[in-house]
């Protein structure tokens, strides 16, 4: 009800400007100042006072007179309040939001009718992913994920580097050393298997003999030619590597969980002429330079200092070159194209899209998220030399903290009477892992995190367990009631939901409507982090309607306790929706 409530607040002030002969450009609809009894308020009267001529408390006052709220359904009153117009909701507001919330896709937007390409991770599949790049899988799926709610018919894709030197490196390591060579792998996994002939070949490049280090360089750049010139044997010597190290990269992944509907391989732009034909062009084009014993672009146009190199001095192209070719191939198949890059592809994510620019490409179409790592307290940690930590190290660590914690929070008679061994692991399973993605995904991307356990296992803190202990409890009151909490789409549809007028109660339902709002909002400005921001609100909220406002106390009559439990089931599906929004698991019980 929320959306509605807005474009009435809208309609009214538009109708209101217009009456008074002013601009309606500008209506600054937004949150009222805390402390206000208002679901929005406007501030327009500050940006009109100098046009009226009057100072800007007055200036509302008379836009609040001339709007008449009996005209709309939703809006009970419109009131001057220093330089505010605030605008409060009627009953039927409050019921409509009952109403509507009794959907188990709450919050869902109505279809764009608008296609999205969300790529993300896309780490080089030379080894187990790093805890300190977990942050692109799981801000990249985040962001996928309210596009989809948002309305958008989201693909995910990875975009897999098959055709760079560094997999030229790894499958010459992998046909070069035995494996007796090598030393046990770290976990029983492809990637970890395959890993140790990469850390072995990089080695031998920095340390070997000369002459063994010629050779191999020789090899190297062989397989790196045979990949720009389409020799399909070269293509699969270096396939095989590729395909089985990234079959253990998306098992670790899976678990977050990120899951891709494509691994768009790099190649494929070079078997398909698409890279030649960005070269081509990109030749043509003025900017376009022969130094250093490479064609590059020189930006200076566009404020960017360093040249873009996209062809080196023996005719084989650059990660940066195919990635061109790459994203002109998502230009013509989808509306928008979303790619989220660490920070130390800042630069090249600029020189992207300059030169896309420069190839008149429509780079409206390209959103680039950026964001910077996560570190733990011990500091960055690197997997070149098999230093650092794994992301399967964290979530194997997450679970075991999470096991522990749940285990301390269980008496023995609720141990051996409601849970059972399978339901302790899998409360573990959610709240760690939960805990891990919920504490990295709750951050402005740009901002740098050090991750901490105490914290982002705090279960009375504002983390992923306090949050997902209120949709826990919501789904127990309804069982206690006799619902199926697996199941409320529209069970408590219907209630008398106008004897919700306590001011625990409606505190609650106005932060429940506004869960669409908040999608829109994540989706506009691809921030997944304010609906984590919207799920701390929610679950305070409730926990004071909890404290307040009784629901199944004898003294409780009939109609009420019905309106507190569908008011029960509308939080539910909030919490619950925006928790799946993140990516994060919401428990039934805990």
């Amino acid at each position: 009800m929320y959306l509605q409530f807005r474009d009435e607040v809208a309609a009214a002030l538009t109708s209101a400007l217009d009456a008074l002969d002013l601009p309606t450009d500008d209506l600054g609809i937004e949150d009222p100042p805390e402390g206000v009894d208002a679901v929005l308020a406007a501030s327009a009267a500050f940006r009109l006072a100098g046009e009226v001529g009057a100072p800007p408390p007055q200036v509302a006052g008379r836009i609040a007179d001339e709007i008449d709220a009996a005209e709309y359904d939703l809006v009970e009153a419109a009131t001057a309040q220093g330089p505010y117009v605030n605008f409060r909701a009627s009953d039927a507001y409050y019921e409509g939001t009952v109403e509507a919330a009794q959907s188990e896709t709450f919050g869902r937007l109505d279809p764009t009718g608008e296609s999205a390409v969300v790529e993300h991770t896309s780490a080089n599949p030379t080894g187990p992913v790093h805890v300190g790049r977990a942050r692109n899988p799981i801000v990249g799926d985040a962001v996928a994920r309210v596009l989809d709610f948002a309305g958008y018919d989201v693909d995910r894709h990875y975009y897999v580097n098959d055709a760079g030197r560094q997999m030229a490196v790894f499958t010459w390591a992998y046909e070069t050393f035995d494996e007796d060579d090598l030393p046990d792998p770290e976990r029983e996994k492809a990637d970890y298997d395959l890993v140790r002939y990469y850390r072995k070949g990089n080695e031998v490049l920095e340390d070997g003999d000369p002459d063994e280090v010629e050779a191999a360089e020789e090899e190297i750049t062989a397989i790196m030619q045979g990949l720009e010139a389409g020799d399909e044997e070269t293509y699969d010597r270096v396939g095989e590597v590729v395909d089985t190290v990234l079959g253990g990269m998306r098992e670790s992944l899976g678990r977050l969980p990120a899951e891709f509907d494509e691994f768009v391989k790099e190649t494929r732009f070079i078997r398909d002429g698409s890279v030649d034909d960005v070269v081509d062009r990109l030749q043509d084009l003025d900017e376009a330079v022969y130094e250093d014993e490479a064609w590059q672009l020189d930006l200076a146009a566009y404020d960017i200092e360093k040249n873009f190199v996209f062809l080196r001095s023996d005719g084989t192209t650059l990660y940066a070159t195919r990635d061109l070719a790459h994203h002109e191939w998502k230009f013509q198949n989808y509306d928008r194209a979303v790619t989220v890059l660490g920070e130390d592809h800042k630069l090249q994510a600029d020189q992207m899209r300059a030169t896309l620019d420069l190839l008149d490409n429509d780079t409206d179409q390209l959103r680039q998220v950026i964001y910077s790592y996560v570190n733990l307290p011990e500091g960055k940690m690197s997997t070149r030399a098999g230093t650092g930590i794994d992301l399967d190290d964290l979530l194997d660590e997450a679970v075991d903290r999470a096991r522990e914690e749940v285990e301390d929070r269980l008496d023995d008679r609720i141990r051996d009477d409601d849970l059972t061994d399978d339901d302790v692991e899998r409360i573990a399973e959610q709240v760690g892992i939960g805990a891990v993605r919920y504490d990295i995904v709750s951050k402005q991307p740009a901002k740098a995190i050090t991750f901490e356990w105490d914290r982002a296992l705090d279960f009375e803190a504002q983390s992923a367990p306090y949050v997902q202990y209120v949709h826990a409890r919501c789904c127990g009151i309804l069982e206690e009631a006799g619902l199926d909490s697996a199941d409320t789409d529209g069970a408590l549809a219907g209630v008398d939901a106008s004897v919700l007028d306590a001011e625990a109660e409606r505190e609650l339902l106005e932060v429940v409507a506004r869960f669409p709002a908040v999608i829109e909002a994540a989706a506009e400005d691809l921030e997944p982090h304010v609906v984590a921001t919207y799920t701390r609100e929610i679950a305070d909220t409730f926990n004071t309607f909890y404290r307040e406002c009784p629901v199944l106390r004898d003294d409780v009559d009939d109609d009420l306790r019905d309106a507190r439990l569908a008011l029960v089931a509308a939080a539910k599906h909030a919490v619950g929706n925006a928790l799946g929004v993140l990516g994060v698991a919401a428990p039934r019980s805990m």
